[in-house]
């Protein structure tokens, strides 16, 4: 398996792009979009668990190194970022898969560019969040992404520090891994003494007002040509139960939009889901179903 990676215009600067996989032109392509706070290396589990696919994944506009792409940011705005590496790329018809926030962006994407997609696989994301009882929409970036946006504050006096920061998060107490730690090394940016992770705490607002449903983002649901899975995990971003959906949520979204798959991943959260080998051999299991299908 190969691993590059591009540089693609877009508006306002370039966009870095991961690829791994097969140079066989006859390969199924997956675009796979990384979550809020993350970058492309995400995916690098899932990459190693399906080497037969080519699998494309950008750092979106105020992350990784495409952190210095200006605003605005909003789902709609990395949507056509995903339509600019199609077509620098020149990408033929792919699996476009999201996890967490990249799962609002990859149902925005594949609403608006619906030709350029067969299927459509949401990882713990995608579908509007519950409000919690009693949070002002000001106070939800708090109480949702909770430690992973007061991180992006913080600074570091070298790479050694940070990635003891990530050793006591309690989502990898388990899936402590080369992986792992790969993506926090890549996610810092600056020198020494100070580091710090490299996604836009404006970029961070600025989307996350997107994870609590609004018309757009339900009407592209609802209106997807492509046959669309979920996939859940049973714990959250800080390995709490319940995850981000609920039992009662699956259920309601079941009710409500019954074409929709929903499968549960047993025994992961939010971060392993992608990031841990039972998350990425679950994943990797609906990528080739789907690829089966397309065959």
């Amino acid at each position: 398996m190969t691993y590059r990676l591009h540089d693609v215009p877009a508006d306002g600067g370039t966009l870095r792009v991961g690829e791994w996989g097969s140079d066989d032109p006859a390969a199924p392509t997956v675009i796979a979009v990384h979550g809020v706070t993350a970058s492309h290396l995400a995916w690098a589990v899932i990459a190693e668990a399906i080497p037969e696919v080519r699998l494309i994944a950008p750092d979106l506009r105020g992350r990784g190194r495409s952190a210095g792409l200006p605003g605005p940011y909003g789902m709609a705005r990395h949507a056509a970022d995903v339509e600019a590496v199609i077509e620098a790329l020149e990408l033929p018809r792919a699996i476009l898969v999201g996890h967490s926030m990249g799962g609002f962006v990859a149902v925005v994407t594949a609403h608006l560019y619906p030709d350029r997609f067969s299927e459509v696989l949401l990882i713990d994301g995608g579908f509007p969040l519950s409000i919690p009882a009693g949070v002002s929409k000001e106070d939800l970036l708090e109480a949702t992404l909770g430690p992973a946006a007061r991180r992006l504050s913080m600074t570091f006096p070298d790479r050694a520090a940070y990635l003891e920061f990530w050793k006591q998060h309690p989502a990898f107490a388990a899936e402590w891994n080369q992986s792992v730690v790969d993506y926090a090394n890549y996610d810092l940016t600056g020198t020494e003494p100070e580091l710090r992770p490299s996604a836009s705490m404006e970029a961070v607002k600025q989307d996350s007002m997107d994870l609590y449903g609004g018309e757009f983002v339900l009407t592209a649901i609802a209106e997807l040509r492509q046959p669309v899975t979920l996939m859940t995990a049973p714990r959250g971003m800080l390995n709490e139960t319940p995850g981000l959906y609920s039992p009662s949520e699956v259920e309601r979204w079941k009710a409500e939009l019954p074409d929709v798959t929903i499968r549960a991943v047993p025994d992961v959260n939010h971060y392993t889901i992608v990031m841990g080998a039972e998350g990425a051999s679950a994943v990797a299991r609906e990528v080739r179903r789907r690829d089966v299908r397309q065959r």
